[in-house]
This record gives C-alpha cells, sequence and structure tokens, in this order.
C-alpha cells in the first residue's frame, strides 16, 4: 500500500483540514474498494503460491533465474506439455522471441523479433530477464559476463530480449513436462 493510502484514513477523520464532505465520502469509498482490491490481490497471491507447491513443474522452472511463480504457474498453463515442441528454440518462436525469417535460395536473413505467439507470456519472460540483468551488474558467472558484454554491444533492451529468448529455450527444455 502506497504511503498516501496508508494516510488517508487520517487525512478523512481530520474535521480541520477543508476537504468538501462530499469529497471525503468518496475518498472513504475509495479507500474501502483499494482496501478490497488489496485482499483479492493477496488471495490471488497465495493461490498461485499454492499451485506453484503442488506442481513440480512449476518447481523446475522456478528454479531458473527470472522464473518466479507467477511465470511458472503462466508457462504450465498455457503450454501445459512442453514435449509437443520439438525443441527450446520452436517453444521460443511460439511465444514471439525469435527472429523472423526471411530465406530464399538457401540464404537466410533474420529480421527482428516477429512478436507473433502468446504476448502475455513473452511480457512476463521480458520482465524476468529484466529482474535478472538488473542484479547482474555485481555477479561474475558466465551468463553475467555474456550479459554484460552483450549489453555494450547491443544495447540493453536487445539483451533483455536475448535473454528472455534463452529462459524461453530452457524453459522448453526443462520445463514443464
Amino acid at each position: 500500500m502506497t504511503a498516501a493510502a496508508q494516510r488517508l484514513p487520517e487525512i478523512l477523520e481530520d474535521a480541520d483540514n477543508g476537504l468538501n464532505p462530499s469529497v471525503r465520502v468518496l475518498f472513504a469509498r475509495l479507500h474501502e474498494q483499494v482496501q478490497a482490491l488489496d485482499a483479492q490481490i493477496a488471495d490471488s497471491d497465495q493461490a498461485i503460491k499454492q499451485a506453484v507447491h503442488s506442481d513440480e513443474r512449476c518447481q523446475r522452472l522456478q528454479s531458473m533465474d527470472g522464473i518466479g511463480p507467477l511465470i511458472a504457474t503462466a508457462l504450465v498453463a498455457a503450454v501445459g506439455d512442453a514435449q509437443t515442441f520439438s525443441n527450446g528454440r520452436q517453444l521460443a518462436a511460439w511465444l514471439g522471441l525469435v527472429p523472423r525469417q526471411h530465406s530464399s535460395g538457401g540464404k537466410p536473413t533474420l529480421l527482428g523479433i516477429s512478436k507473433r505467439g502468446d504476448r502475455y507470456l513473452r511480457t512476463l519472460l521480458i520482465h524476468g530477464a529484466r529482474a535478472v540483468i538488473y542484479r547482474v551488474k555485481d555477479a561474475s558467472s558466465r551468463r553475467a559476463l555474456w550479459l554484460k558484454q552483450l549489453i555494450e554491444r547491443r544495447g540493453i533492451n536487445r539483451a533483455t530480449v536475448a535473454l528472455a529468448n534463452k529462459m524461453a529455450r530452457i524453459a522448453g527444455l526443462a520445463g514443464p513436462r
């Protein structure tokens, strides 16, 4: 809850602050709605945590950096059986995280990221990749060095999508089966 939402009850109780009575009632109703929404969000978070705890596939996915309970449950729900994809690249392509290909005469040309596929899962994986990149500044593992070099060469946004692509490929191999 934000600082303003935490202070709202004391602001509403203060009769000397000059708030119009109708505005005071409106803010009180809005505060009740925010509290109800916060309770619903907490219930949903608890349900997601229980789903992760009871599903071994979600636990396996969650062991990867950048994949939390929300991404793990969304992948398991959307993909189901990862054996439908013959390799991790097909899963990444299904999510829209691979470059679009235009090949002619045996000469492959890779274009930009296709952005076809499941927009929600792609967005979640990109946000997870952003979280990993945010923490990579202090790390010194092989993957951290790869990411640092990629960020220097291509920029942070392309490196983020490249990491999301790699996460999807790994999830396709080790993910829900």
